[in-house]
């Protein structure tokens, strides 16, 4: 059994990435034992720490992070021109999941990003209005380049 849930547990660790192996590998023991079931610990794990803070989450499960920042990665696809002196770009980031509204404060100083541009951003702040989701970038959030377009 133990075989079982390190192996399980070092796929989940790669595929949620920013977990260690042996963090995933407690959580996954510990929820086998409440359950006595290793499928099930593993996918409860996974479901937990996929949505826990910091994680890069997909797009469209950004609003169920439990605090008031999120990390999600995409592509930009909509660049347009920022509607107040106060915003440095504004645009839609998409995955496979969905798409999301970026706005980068001046004041943030975050690097800039273009058309076509995979970028992964940590810690960005999340709002919603009318059922609407968007995050802006502060100057806690992290810009990552993961692919130029």
């Amino acid at each position: 059994m133990l075989g079982i849930v390190n192996r399980e547990s070092a796929r989940l660790a790669e595929r949620l990435g920013g977990w260690s192996r042996a963090a995933v590998s407690r959580l996954v023991a510990e929820r086998t034992v409440e359950t006595g079931d290793v499928t099930k610990a593993v996918l409860t794990t996974e479901e937990t720490l996929a949505v826990d803070p910091g994680s890069v989450v997909p797009i469209d499960r950004r609003g169920e992070i439990r605090d008031g920042e999120v990390s999600v990665e995409g592509r930009v696809t909509t660049p347009w021109e920022p509607s107040h002196p106060s915003i440095a770009q504004v645009g839609l980031l998409e995955d496979d999941t969905g798409r999301t509204k970026v706005t980068s404060w001046r004041k943030s100083e975050q690097p800039a990003f273009g058309m076509g541009d995979v970028v992964r951003i940590r810690d960005a702040a999340k709002s919603s209005c009318d059922g609407r989701w968007s995050i802006a970038l502060t100057s806690r959030s992290r810009v990552e380049m993961v692919q130029n377009g």
